[in-house]
């Protein structure tokens, strides 16, 4: 209820009035889980935007998966980013075996949940891309048969970039991809994401950033 409420009453007044979201092929998303949804991230706001996307019975099955050391860092972040958001916590710090890394993320796909991933791992400069991480093409392989939905963020960067806390009313744009599954060719995997990626970022034909 309260969830519901936070993002009825607070999240989507602002993503929708105060950024003025324009969001294209919102079809592609997924209508149900299980599935996995991964964008680029230059923001905190991304993870609120993509929730945003959804319709509100689907708020309690999507799970962002988010680094702990920043989440659960207090009491207080860590209730709010447990309850309010859903994430699926991961330990960056290099303390947890790679074959568990993305545990959480198996189990909310058995559940039948939305995973939510950024495969770059960390929030890059504004509006510029990183590398993606290959850990999503392991999550992919394992649930060849669950969709991987790729979705492009711009604008973001800009409206609340790394290491800012004030809110700048700013135009973004959400291009959604078709999904793609995984398979054990994981390089093939990766080629084809980044293709995905960059044909929506592409497809606005957006101004680079000065």
């Amino acid at each position: 209820m309260w969830k519901i409420a936070f993002f009825l009453l607070i999240v989507r007044p602002v993503v929708l009035v105060l950024l003025g979201l324009n969001v294209r092929h919102r079809e592609r998303l997924p209508s149900s889980g299980p599935a996995i949804v991964v964008a680029n991230h230059n923001s905190h706001l991304d993870t609120l935007v993509l929730m945003t996307l959804f319709p509100l019975r689907l708020l309690r099955r999507i799970r962002p998966v988010a680094a702990a050391d920043y989440f659960l860092s207090n009491r207080l972040m860590a209730w709010f980013s447990r309850n309010m958001i859903g994430i699926l916590p991961v330990d960056r710090k290099g303390g947890t075996p790679r074959e568990k890394l993305l545990e959480g993320a198996h189990r909310a796909l058995a559940a039948g949940d939305i995973v939510v991933l950024f495969p770059e791992g960390t929030r890059g400069e504004p509006e510029s891309m990183a590398e993606l991480k290959r850990g999503i093409s392991h999550l992919a392989a394992a649930h060849p048969e669950i969709p991987v939905t790729p979705v492009f963020l711009h604008g973001l960067g800009k409206a609340l970039p790394r290491g800012e806390a004030l809110l700048v009313p700013f135009f973004c744009d959400v291009f959604v991809g078709e999904p793609i599954h995984g398979s054990d060719d994981r390089d093939r995997f990766m080629a084809e994401l980044n293709r995905s990626m960059e044909q929506l970022a592409d497809e606005g034909n957006l101004p680079v950033w000065e």
